[in-house]
């Protein structure tokens, strides 16, 4: 293993092992086999009542633990260790509540990281703080997005060459998704710009890619028009209902090479997968999951193989 955990009464996180960096970072696409992510311990992990799932559980009296987070977190990266991914981890910062959904506050590319805008306020810190982190481990920064708001959810490197970008006005704007899209588009890639309802969150919660030529997506959420571009571009989807999307059950993580990463509970759409001869790894996320946030969230690749 990468790290050595601290004792069980102690947070991920606060002993922190300075990473051993790859011979390349960044990616091309959401699926190839997948070497290194960054991930934050929960320590400071709060149910901050800011998207249409945790709000709903915030008005029904449902809190998270940040004790039983933590167990999961750890399980989560002995999980993605055990399938040959290094771990690096953000250190926890107290006031950062969403932290661990790393996802949102940067992304990577396949020139470097790309410091993005989120849109709630409380999350803003969270850039400068996991560049801080990533410039430690020699992370090449490509720069940020300067105008409007956008939030990595809400970005799909669809394969090499083509990247999705979703926007419903509230995360991501449209002039922050076009910002972001002029980043791909001046070194040569196209990108395709989708707009969704906000109760959706982020595009990540509607639609996932498996693989290069599968999706979880829920069709119902989805603009026709970025339905038959993929449609034209080979995707078959698997469906989730919109009840599904509540549960997080499309905000899955491709480990590249026909295996997934998914919430244990997230049985129908495991099975599927499994059908198509995916391999699922299954992780107990529920603690993360009613504040919002998925495997997909809680992931941030630094590292995949050419796709």
């Amino acid at each position: 293993m990468l790290y050595d955990f601290p004792p069980a009464d102690a947070s991920v996180g606060d002993s922190l092992v300075t990473p051993r960096g790859p011979a390349r970072w960044g990616a091309d696409s959401e699926y190839g086999r997948l070497t290194d992510v960054m991930l934050a311990a929960p320590r400071h992990l709060e149910l901050v009542p800011c998207n249409a799932v945790s709000i709903e559980n915030h008005r029904n009296g449902i809190v998270c633990s940040p004790d039983l987070a933590a167990e999961q977190h750890r399980k989560l990266v002995a999980a993605l260790e055990a399938e040959g991914v290094r771990c690096h981890l953000v250190p926890p910062v107290e006031g950062l509540a969403d932290l661990s959904f790393t996802r949102d506050s940067t992304m990577i590319s396949p020139w470097g990281l790309i410091a993005l805008s989120p849109a709630v306020e409380h999350r803003l810190a969270e850039v400068a703080h996991i560049r801080e982190a990533v410039a430690g481990w020699d992370v090449p920064l490509v720069g940020g997005v300067e105008e409007g708001r956008v939030e990595g959810g809400d970005v799909c490197l669809r394969r090499p060459g083509l990247v999705a970008i979703g926007y419903s006005g509230e995360r991501t704007d449209e002039t922050g998704a076009l910002s972001l899209a002029r980043t791909f588009e001046e070194r040569g890639w196209r990108s395709i710009l989708t707009r969704f309802d906000k109760r959706f969150l982020h595009l990540d919660t509607i639609f996932t890619l498996a693989g290069p030529n599968l999706a979880i997506a829920c069709t119902d959420a989805l603009d026709e028009l970025f339905l038959l571009e993929m449609q034209e571009l080979g995707i078959e989807i698997i469906d989730v209902t919109v009840a599904e999307v509540q549960k997080l059950s499309a905000n899955l993580l491709s480990l590249g090479d026909r295996r997934v990463m998914s919430p244990a509970e997230n049985h129908r759409v495991n099975a599927l997968l499994e059908r198509r001869g995916y391999k699922v790894v299954r992780v107990a996320i529920d603690q993360f999951t009613r504040c919002g946030g998925g495997v997909h969230c809680l992931t941030m690749p630094l590292a995949r193989l050419p796709g």
